[in-house]
C-alpha cells in the first residue's frame, strides 16, 4: 500500500461519517476495542467522552476520527484493524479499499506482526517423516536395552554417527568398555 494509514483515514473519513451502517452500537464497539486493547491510543477518559450517548453518533464518530488522525499513524492503523474486525462490510466498502481492489493490489485484512511468521509451512509428509525418525530412535533405544547394553550407551552410539572422528572414537571406546 502506497498511502499511509493516516492518509487513508483522511480520505475515508467523509465516507465513514456518512455511512448509515455505523450505528451507535458499532461505534461503541470500535471505541471499546481501541480503549481496551490499545490504551495508548484511546485512554479511559477519551473513550468515555466518545461514548457519551447525549452526543449524536455522527458527531461522536467525526470527533473520534479527528482525534485518531491527531494521534498519528499507529492510531489510524489500529482503527482500521478494529473496523475490519467488527464491521467487515464497511471496511471493504471504504474508498481506499475499493481503489486498492480496482488497482489490482491485494485487498485483505491488515497483517498483524505475528502473521508474518508461518508456523506450519511444511507438507504433511515432512511431519510424517519426522515422526518416523522419532519412532525409529525410540525402537532402537528400547531394543538396545534388551541386549544387555545400557540405554545411555546405545544413545551415545547413535550420537557418535554425526560427530568428528576424535569424538566418535572416544564415544565408541566408552560403549565397548561398558560391554
Amino acid at each position: 500500500m502506497g498511502e499511509s494509514f493516516h492518509e487513508q483515514l483522511r480520505v475515508d473519513s467523509r465516507f465513514l461519517k456518512s455511512d448509515q451502517r455505523l450505528d451507535t452500537e458499532l461505534v461503541d464497539k470500535l471505541i471499546l476495542q481501541l480503549n481496551r486493547i490499545y490504551l495508548q491510543i484511546l485512554t479511559d477518559k477519551e473513550a468515555s467522552k466518545f461514548r457519551d450517548l447525549d452526543v449524536p453518533t455522527c458527531i461522536r464518530l467525526a470527533e473520534l476520527l479527528s482525534h485518531l488522525q491527531d494521534k498519528g499513524e499507529e492510531a489510524c492503523r489500529e482503527f482500521y484493524r478494529a473496523l475490519h474486525l467488527h464491521v467487515e462490510d464497511v471496511y471493504f466498502s471504504l474508498p481506499t479499499r475499493l481503489r486498492l481492489r480496482d488497482s489490482g493490489e491485494p485487498v485483505g485484512p491488515i497483517p498483524s506482526p505475528t502473521d508474518r511468521y508461518v508456523i506450519n509451512d511444511h507438507s504433511p509428509f515432512f511431519f510424517l517423516s519426522c515422526f518416523s525418525v522419532a519412532v525409529g530412535a525410540a525402537l532402537l533405544y528400547y531394543y538396545g536395552e534388551s541386549k544387555q547394553v545400557s540405554g545411555s550407551s546405545s544413545a551415545l552410539g547413535l550420537a557418535a554417527m554425526g560427530l568428528s572422528r576424535k569424538v566418535r572414537d572416544v564415544l565408541i571406546w566408552y560403549i565397548e568398555d561398558g560391554k
